[in-house]
């Protein structure tokens, strides 16, 4: 997780971009449990685009990947973050909704919130020319 890193090694960012992210990640435990226990089962509750997406990857990926943002909290790290950061968030994003987004904007000084039309939590790849979008104006109009 980028956060972690940054607040790690400060020196080393310059800028963050947080992407369908939050200062706390809670995974359901029923979502961990299907991912566990089910796989075929977690696959079939998702749209046709991200089900192909996640069959590119072992289910114990996965669930080590939802079993450590489970764990991830940096709530009270949030206002320390001091450099320039772009925070992009999908509008129907269930698993980390846009007032995690709203959350880092108030708090994160010198930031930018981009809600990204028609995306959930996979912005990158339901809408990935809006989200590079976002990402290149931010980056021409602030470095």
């Amino acid at each position: 997780m980028i956060q972690s890193y940054y607040f790690k090694y400060p020196s080393e960012v310059v800028a963050l971009f947080l992407i369908g992210t939050g200062g706390r990640l809670r995974v359901l435990p029923s979502i961990l449990k299907m991912v566990k226990n089910n796989f075929p089962r977690f696959i079939e509750s998702m749209d046709d685009n991200l089900k192909n997406e996640f069959l590119k990857t072992d289910p114990e990926v996965i669930f080590n990947d939802f079993k450590i943002c489970d764990g991830f909290d940096t709530l009270d790290k949030t206002a320390l973050i001091n450099i320039p950061c772009l925070i992009l968030v999908g509008k129907e994003d269930i698993m980390t909704p846009v007032k995690y987004s709203e959350f880092f904007h108030k708090k994160i000084r010198n930031s930018e919130l981009v809600i990204i039309e028609n995306a959930g939590h996979l912005a990158m790849i339901e809408q990935p020319k809006k989200l590079n979008e976002a990402i290149e104006n931010y980056i021409n109009n602030y470095f």
